[in-house]
């Protein structure tokens, strides 16, 4: 057991599997003035802390700012989905990006491509308003990916889509929708 085997045990002998990905990964907003780095933003990104995000992951996020800087860090070995009790198996990283300018990205809000799937992200201080905002982002990369009309991409989405709360921790709902590669051939 250890780190070398994708393991970690805590101080109770209780084991878990380790996935590193990093909490925060995102740019600034658009406003003058400091910004804190404890609540994700709809645009920018931010601490998205989405444990899907792992290594291999093109995550695309908005740049409003000209010559707008990336922020990272936040690491994490492990985190559930929701990060429940506020913080996960937190740890240093050592990482290596490929950043890149896309000019006509797919959508114009923070959004990925995984492993798991396909993924867009709402943010906010109701559920419900976060959950919206994740599934309306993917039901507009639907129609893209498919070339059906909204409705049919909704009535896909029922069957295929997973919502997901990322997080309850940071000072606003984070909900993530994922739509597995081979959820419709």
């Amino acid at each position: 057991m250890g780190p070398d085997k994708g393991t970690g045990v805590d101080q109770y002998g209780h084991t878990i599997s380790l996935a590193p990905f990093l909490g925060v990964i995102g740019t600034p907003p658009d406003e003058p003035g400091e910004h804190s780095t404890t609540p994700p933003r709809t645009l920018g990104g931010g601490n998205i802390d989405c444990r899907e995000l792992v290594a291999g992951s093109t995550l695309f996020l908005p740049v409003t700012v000209p010559d707008a800087l990336l922020g990272i860090g936040d690491g994490h070995a492990a985190q559930g989905d929701g990060e429940v009790s506020g913080t996960a198996v937190e740890c240093g990283m050592t990482t290596r990006l490929t950043v890149g300018l896309l000019p006509s990205p797919p959508l114009p809000s923070p959004h990925a491509v995984t492993r798991a799937g396909r993924i867009t992200f709402g943010f906010d201080a109701d559920l419900n308003e976060a959950s919206a905002r994740a599934l309306d982002a993917m039901l507009t990369w639907m129609t893209s990916l498919y070339g059906v009309k909204r409705a049919t991409a909704l009535a896909l989405a029922s069957t295929t889509v997973d919502l997901r709360v990322t997080q309850v921790a940071n000072q606003a709902w984070g909900v993530h929708a994922l739509l597995p590669d081979d959820a419709i051939r």
